[in-house]
């Protein structure tokens, strides 16, 4: 009810035709709670024409009811009701944990009440008289994707949840689960692992996988970048060296093999590694034998090998770079990672994972991204991978105020990510409607036909999605084919 002395302020009416039914609106579920009727019925119009679904209740009471029997998306409540009035609504949503966003009319009068409301949960306050339809269907729809959002970040943290068993490598995608399969198979055993991928795939993490699955999991796990030491010093990081067996080597150490004994030894970049130093590995690879730089007595040691490179090993095993018969010692079994460019549904996963991680690291409490920061990310190509992601997330996390990370939280070079439509020298005007039809399929044959990942990437739930699909002529029946993909 309004607090002027003049009487409801009912909203204005439009005098154009109202909207297209768009995306944006067309699922979102509104429950409007006033004891003015005109303004009840006018806030319900101006909604409606809008795409969506409108539910109506007179006092608190009812709108209590409402609630939990068919909670909506949001709730636009007045805050001075006769008996239940808005703060009561709100505090009594807020008790029952039912997850919907709670919008509060108010007079300018009333404005103190209103901003302490939203410090107990309320997501905004409209004061009355409004300053448009446009503004209030905004508020509403504004409110509605916050709490998709939400849902969209615990229905993530779910997810995580059920993939820690290997740690921080993430993602549900048909390739990763690949990868995961291979993990599981070769971890137990003590065979000799080649992992291949690019810069930023997350290749050591395979690799402490694999140790962390594998009898040798108490034992020590020793990571070595053969690419950051010195080519003169790699041979007396890994066999260790003795007393003077070279300037400057002024005691006796072990190497890294002998401090690995019993554990896993993962070489990083092995094709970085000079010829003479591969005849080393070949030999504690054939009959587990190391030497210390400058002693001529055998050490027997028990390790597992893994390595891993971002190179054409056949092909610098062609060029003379690489040896053979070491080459096919390494790569008896071979676990390839795929680039995140090869597995962009793995991106919302990968983001909460992070979030998750720099929320704790920075104290804040950001609870996911906005869609269009999202799309963003979906479409960027990503050559540093997963590592150049994590920086991404990282810093937002550090720029960002907000609940949502959005797209001027992101670094500079993302902001102004230029949008092109693939095959730009075919381009042709298209319809926003032809447009939409087109990404949806995209977007269903990049997940395989997985109906409830491509709902998850496009950003609306899978009913709405179906309805696209039938809209465009598919067959959706549970039955088919498709659908059975998407089970």
């Amino acid at each position: 009810m309004s607090a002027t002395s003049s009487g409801p302020s009912p909203v204005h009416t439009l005098s154009a035709a109202p909207p297209a039914l768009t995306t944006e609106t067309a699922a979102v579920h509104v429950l409007v709670v006033d004891d003015e009727p005109a303004l009840r019925r006018s806030l319900a119009r101006v909604l409606e024409t809008r795409g969506m679904r409108v539910g109506v209740a007179e006092d608190g009471g009812q709108a209590l009811e409402y609630i939990q029997r068919t909670p909506p998306d949001v709730a636009l409540v007045d805050m001075m009701m006769p008996g239940i009035g808005g703060l009561e609504v709100l505090s009594r949503v807020k008790a029952m944990g039912i997850p919907i966003e709670v919008l509060l009319m108010t007079a300018f009068a009333d404005v103190d009440a209103a901003v302490a409301a939203m410090k107990a949960g309320a997501y905004h306050f409209l004061t009355k008289p409004f300053h448009s339809n446009d503004a209030v269907a905004h508020a509403v729809f504004k409110a509605a994707e916050h709490r998709r959002l939400a849902d969209r970040a615990r229905q993530l943290e779910q997810v995580l949840l059920s993939k820690e068993r290997f740690g921080e490598i993430i993602g549900d995608s048909p390739k990763m689960l690949d990868v995961f399969r291979l993990i599981e198979g070769v971890a137990p055993t003590s065979s000799t692992v080649l992992i291949l991928g690019e810069s930023g795939t997350g290749k050591e993490l395979v690799a402490r996988a694999i140790h962390q699955h594998s009898p040798r999991a108490k034992r020590s796990f020793v990571a070595v970048n053969c690419g950051a030491i010195p080519k003169e010093l790699v041979e007396s990081e890994l066999f260790g060296h003795v007393r003077g067996a070279f300037t400057g080597a002024t005691d006796t150490r072990p190497g890294l093999f002998e401090y690995a004994n019993g554990g896993t030894v993962f070489l990083d970049e092995v094709g970085e590694t000079s010829l003479a130093m591969q005849a080393k590995l070949l030999r504690v690879i054939q009959n587990r034998e190391i030497q210390r730089v400058g002693s001529p007595e055998v050490k027997q040691v028990n390790v597992r090998l893994i390595a891993a490179t971002n190179r054409d090993l056949r092909a610098e095993v062609l060029s003379g770079r690489f040896r053979e018969d070491l080459f096919y010692r390494l790569s008896s079994i071979q676990i390839r990672i795929p680039s995140l460019a090869e597995r962009l549904e793995d991106i919302p996963l990968l983001v909460q994972f992070f979030l998750k991680k720099y929320n704790d690291s920075y104290g804040k409490n950001i609870a996911g991204l906005t869609r269009r920061a999202q799309t963003v990310l979906l479409q960027h190509p990503w050559p540093g991978n997963v590592r150049e992601l994590e920086n991404v997330i990282s810093t937002a996390c550090i720029t960002a105020t907000g609940d949502f990370i959005d797209i001027s939280d992101l670094p500079e070079h993302l902001q102004h990510h230029n949008t092109r439509i693939a095959g730009d020298e075919d381009w042709r005007p298209l319809s926003l409607e032809e447009v939409r039809k087109v990404h949806i399929q995209k977007v269903l044959q990049m997940c395989n036909g997985n109906r409830l990942r491509a709902a998850q990437i496009l950003g609306i739930g899978r009913t709405s999605l179906y309805r696209y699909l039938k809209r465009d002529g598919y067959d959706v029946r549970p039955h088919s084919a498709s659908a059975g993909a998407a089970a």
